[in-house]
């Protein structure tokens, strides 16, 4: 009798495992099935990406060494093909610092599109160079750059996390609000 009931116990035991571990697979397999890509993100977010900017200078948008790419500063390219303009506590608002900083990531996704064809290869934004255009007293540089940090997030997903720095800048080029360089690990 006891070693009846004991094989029924095995039997049912095994069962059991054999279930949870089907279910678990079946949960990461779905899981992973309907994992947004950053293209579908972008989509499902209503961001198109501008025309591939070109440097405005002698310099290149994009260096690749090993598998880290190193990205020229970029601002904020509007819709119309403009900068957003102006100084941080003075004609801009957090706010508008903000959206500057997300129209300079757009921008800077927009050259890892160009450069790698397919935004599935980035493995990791790595880290984040921000420089907000502000007055003296202006201290929430921070806050106007998590405009770009969100972003990345936003598209990327955990690879979008990154290190970053937020610091004032007394003038940019062309005026721009702000300028950000990043430093993006990549997957062949």
């Amino acid at each position: 009798m006891k070693s009846s009931i004991a094989s029924i116990f095995k039997k049912t035991k095994m069962k059991y495992l054999f279930t949870c571990s089907l279910m678990l697979l079946l949960f990461v397999c779905y899981n992973k099935s309907i994992a947004q890509t950053p293209e579908e993100n972008l989509q499902k977010s209503g961001i198109v990406l501008p025309k591939f900017q070109k440097p405005i200078a002698t310099y290149v948008n994009c260096v690749r060494v090993g598998n880290l790419l190193y990205l020229s500063g970029k601002g904020p390219l509007k819709a119309d093909g403009t900068f957003m303009t102006g100084k941080l506590g003075k004609e801009l608002t957090i706010e508008q610092g903000y959206e500057a900083a997300r129209l300079t990531a757009i921008c800077h996704i927009a050259v890892l599109k160009d450069e790698l064809g397919d935004l599935k290869k980035v493995k990791r934004i790595v880290k984040v160079f921000g420089m907000v255009n502000c007055t003296d007293n202006f201290y929430d540089q921070p806050k106007v750059i998590n405009g770009y940090s969100d972003l990345m997030v936003a598209i990327f997903g955990d690879k979008g996390k990154h290190a970053r720095s937020a610091v004032g800048m007394y003038a940019l080029p062309m005026n721009t609000a702000i300028e950000v360089e990043v430093i993006v690990e990549v997957e062949d």
